[in-house]
């Protein structure tokens, strides 16, 4: 069993305190640092008055792109399920003669 890592992510100038397994790191980092620039993006773009407003903006961004991918893929899939039921249509009718 992995010991955990007791690591401090800062978000929005705020510092939170966090026990995650050593395999999370990176990402959790990672993720603070994107959150941090989109947190810029939208103050330097937007008349934003309050942390909170800007909170909730890349909340909706990342949940948004979360989402969409989650689509794609089932669009994706739904593509590939249509082009396997063709080729294995084909091949019966190949195979059939």
């Amino acid at each position: 069993m992995s010991e955990k890592l007791k690591i401090k992510i800062s978000i929005a100038d705020r510092v939170y305190p966090l026990t995650v397994e050593p395999s999370q790191e990176e990402g959790l980092r990672s993720a603070s640092k994107k959150i941090d620039a989109m947190i810029k993006q939208f103050e330097q773009n937007y008349a934003v008055r309050d942390k909170q407003d800007v909170l909730a903006m890349c909340a909706l961004q990342f949940a948004a792109q979360v989402e969409q991918k989650e689509i794609n893929n089932s669009n994706n899939n739904e593509i590939s399920i249509t082009r396997l039921q063709n080729l294995d249509k084909k091949l019966s009718e190949l195979l059939s003669k």
